[in-house]
């Protein structure tokens, strides 16, 4: 495919199908947690609705201006450039493709835990994990810098290895996908959640990730495949407590707080 025809596939096409495909995973996640919900709620979901996704369109609007260049143009120009690892081997599309997928999971699963393990970027990611409950909403509530600096994280990687673009766009597709798929407060048939967390982040094996207690909220770092997890031994199967008993959060924010949209943009700056 030449870049010209790329450009024009990761146009409109791109936003639309992003959108599309976006769209449809929340309204049947959302659907699912009606339907079949994991646990019952600790905040009214309300507020903390307007809050998660009013910070979900001030991500938006913050990225549109200080970065109208997406990975997935990076990923254009690098081919161009010939810039990248993968751009310097000759591969078959489909296996440069998978490796570019894995490549780009592995570096977030890497991105999320050191989110964790360096001080000044978990004061960023507490924004996240402050949430009092844990459902689709939840799934896109990060703070703006740390939307931008995953943003230019990425495009390191996709300068390094020359990641192609369709690779880049199916990457991000899957990942705002698994996101709201892993954060849905939904409960799947047990045998299904072992069957699936084979492979894939199930919301069960990602609800021990927002638990209160540190060693499970220090752990399941990943978003798309859960093999990094147990490669790296960073895996808890369930949470101490049980997914219905299990407090959801951080401790320090056990109130009102985290429903509150200044409040949780200001938190990375407060002191505690």
């Amino acid at each position: 495919m030449e870049n010209n025809d790329l450009f024009s596939l990761f146009g409109l096409g791109e936003s639309s199908l992003r959108l599309g495909v976006f769209l449809s995973v929340f309204v049947i996640m959302a659907l699912a947690e009606w339907a079949l919900p994991k646990r019952d709620r600790t905040m009214g979901q309300g507020r903390r609705w307007v809050t998660n996704w009013g910070i979900v369109i001030l991500d938006s609007v913050v990225t549109r201006l200080v970065m109208p260049i997406l990975p997935i143009g990076v990923a254009i120009y690098a081919a161009d450039q010939g810039w990248g690892l993968l751009n310097w081997v000759s591969l078959p599309a489909w296996l440069s493709i998978l490796i570019a997928f894995l490549i780009l999971d592995f570096a977030i699963w890497l991105q999320h835990l050191l989110s964790h393990r360096i001080p000044i970027f978990w004061k960023l990611h507490k924004v996240h994990h402050v949430d009092r409950d844990i459902d689709v909403s939840t799934a896109l509530r990060f703070h703006p810098i740390e939307i931008l600096l995953s943003l230019l994280y990425k495009i390191v990687w996709v300068l390094v290895f020359g990641a192609p673009a369709i690779a880049v766009f199916l990457f991000e597709v899957v990942l705002n996908a698994a996101a709201l798929f892993n954060h849905a407060n939904v409960r799947l048939p047990e045998k299904v959640d072992r069957l699936l967390r084979l492979l894939v982040v199930t919301p069960d094996m990602h609800r021990v990730h927002h638990s209160n207690r540190p060693r499970e909220t220090h752990s399941n770092f990943g978003f798309n495949l859960s093999i990094w997890d147990r490669m790296f031994r960073t895996y808890v199967a369930q949470p101490q407590d049980g997914h219905e008993g299990m407090t959801i959060g951080l401790d320090p924010y056990q109130d009102e707080k985290p429903n509150q949209f200044f409040w949780s943009l200001l938190l990375p700056f407060f002191r505690r």
